[in-house]
């Protein structure tokens, strides 16, 4: 057996970058940038008012009194010189006039016909220099582009964005036990159910999942379904990683194997290599060892994939609510649940076939290799899930 650490090395080293491929800005969301964008104007591209207000220039005081000359709408630009003893009607948004120093709002003026006359004033220019937000030529490093990143990149006058490929993740469950759900089991047959929650995993994180038929336990079927997987980046494997007589993806023709087995439980039936020169993946088919192994090795393949920097998983810390026993030989991931503080709390029952106590965790509390007893109040790393 491997360490989680050593595995998890083994898996990135599998998972190349993918190339990149321009699209439409609105194509972009839950996208990685692959490169930086660059703005190609300033914002705002003139001074901008900020408020609802008059125009005026110079340094006005209460009782002032100012000519309105013309006025200033988003869009509509005067296109006079504000003088002084006079002022421009402006809207938030519009180019300030030349000329003009400060915009006085509107709840401080009495106007009466072209006039108006200052009764306040918020001491403000509630002026938006040119520039203020970002200058041409400013940039935008890679990133998970979120709906916020949407806007400003539109406001960089972006129209298209360079983002990395999505990876095809190709998902093989395997067992003569297993039939999709709505199908009738036999009376020796469970539903498959770890393909679901791995592909909407492996879809949050920006790939693409195809599940393909649940391949039977014979040598032919494993390999007719396994060629259904041409042109995956990553083939993923859900059973048959283990030891048993029927456990057939290691024995699979033109599988070189990285690593089998891994010090760590639930999972430890875990496998990674290629398969004709592809990244594949050998997760367990219990079904939380499947989807915590998602969390450890299949998702930081696919953000590998794509590029990003931050592949590996990165613990956090809370404080422990009860006392836990010492850990032995293999890493533990106790499924638990978070509270204020942060606060975490292990479930009482950690079977790997519990799905319903994974449905209520939202964190994986982490046990290192022959750590020694916890006592309610040390400070535990955990992984958020």
């Amino acid at each position: 057996m491997i360490s989680v650490q050593d595995a998890l090395a083994h898996c990135l080293a599998l998972a190349q970058v993918l190339p990149p491929e321009t699209v439409p800005l609105a194509q972009g969301a839950g996208r990685w940038m692959a490169v930086p964008a660059t703005a190609r104007r300033d914002q705002p591209p003139f001074p901008a008012s900020a408020m609802d207000g008059y125009a005026v220039a110079g340094d006005p005081a209460v009782g002032d009194s100012f000519l309105v000359v013309g006025e200033a709408g988003a869009g509509h630009a005067f296109a006079g010189t504000i003088g002084p003893g006079e002022a421009a009607r402006i809207f938030t948004g519009a180019p300030v006039p030349e000329g003009a120093t400060r915009v006085v709002i509107q709840e401080d003026v009495r106007r009466d016909g072209d006039r108006i006359t200052l009764t306040g004033t918020d001491g403000g220019a509630n002026i938006r220099p040119r520039g203020q937000d970002f200058r041409a030529g400013d940039s935008l490093a890679p990133r998970l582009l979120r709906p916020n990143d949407l806007a400003l990149l539109a406001a960089m006058n972006v129209a298209q964005v360079t983002v990395t490929r999505r990876p095809v993740v190709a998902l093989v469950a395997t067992g003569d036990e297993l039939v999709m759900p709505g199908e009738e089991p036999g009376p020796d047959q469970i539903i498959a159910s770890n393909g679901f929650a791995l592909k909407a995993m492996i879809e949050a994180e920006g790939g693409l999942a195809r599940m393909l038929p649940i391949a039977r336990d014979t040598e032919a079927e494993l390999e007719t379904v396994l060629g259904l997987t041409e042109g995956a980046d990553l083939i993923v494997t859900i059973g048959g990683a283990s030891v048993g007589d029927h456990d057939l993806v290691g024995r699979t023709a033109g599988f070189a194997a990285d690593f089998w087995k891994v010090a760590m439980r639930p999972g430890k039936p875990l496998m990674a290599g290629r398969l004709d020169g592809v990244p594949m993946l050998g997760l367990p088919g219990n079904p939380v060892s499947a989807i915590v192994c998602g969390h450890l090795f299949l998702l930081p393949m696919v953000r590998a994939m794509l590029g990003r920097p931050d592949a590996a998983p990165v613990p956090r810390e809370a404080r422990l609510t009860v006392d836990l026993p010492a850990n032995g030989p293999r890493a533990h991931y106790m499924r638990a649940r978070l509270a204020a503080g942060p606060a975490i709390s292990p479930f009482d029952r950690q079977d790997s076939a519990l799905l319903s106590i994974l449905g209520q965790a939202d964190a994986l509390l982490i046990r290192p290799v022959d750590a020694p007893p916890c006592r309610a109040g040390d400070t535990v790393p955990y992984l958020p899930i």
